[in-house]
């Protein structure tokens, strides 16, 4: 019970803005390093975002605010943007910025952009939420691989 009350605690802590709810099997924290992670079936939700992965580390400022997600293993995630864009996808590693709401994904990045029927797929893409904008690097032996969905157009009759 007291275990609860020290995560519920916490957890409160460094909500700002959006509720920010932490699931997982297991939880250590170090608050004067401001570093917590969580292993195991680990599911992030902050508003219409959802991050899910084997572990997450989750870094705060002196104000308990989170100010770095890293998470790894099997990570899956939705993201909706500011202008209302909504992506799906995996990734070996994904590293969460709240203060700049910037993503990066890391190693077999598959990314899809839900509403505009986009997807990218690399070793390294970029998603700048506010911003709007997106980066991709593929590997040394893969291009980056971009795929669009283009509308039909009606035969001339």
């Amino acid at each position: 019970m007291k275990f609860l009350i020290i995560v519920t605690i916490f957890l409160l802590q460094i909500l700002y803005a959006e509720e920010l709810q932490v699931k997982a099997n297991l939880f250590n924290t170090d608050e004067k390093k401001g570093i917590s992670v969580f292993d195991g079936n680990v599911n992030v939700i902050k508003g219409a975002d959802e991050l899910n992965a084997s572990n997450v580390t989750i870094y705060t400022n002196k104000e308990h605010q989170p100010t770095k997600f890293i998470a790894v293993g099997d990570v899956s995630f939705n993201i909706q943007t500011l202008d209302g864009s909504v992506y799906r996808g995996e990734a070996g590693k994904v590293i969460y910025l709240p203060l700049k709401k910037e993503y990066r994904f890391f190693k077999n990045v598959h990314l899809q952009q839900l509403n505009e029927k986009k997807e990218i797929i690399g070793e390294e893409v970029v998603l700048k939420t506010v911003e709007g904008k997106a980066y991709a690097k593929g590997a040394k032996s893969e291009p980056v691989i971009m795929i669009f969905e283009m509308p039909k157009k009606e035969e001339d009759k």
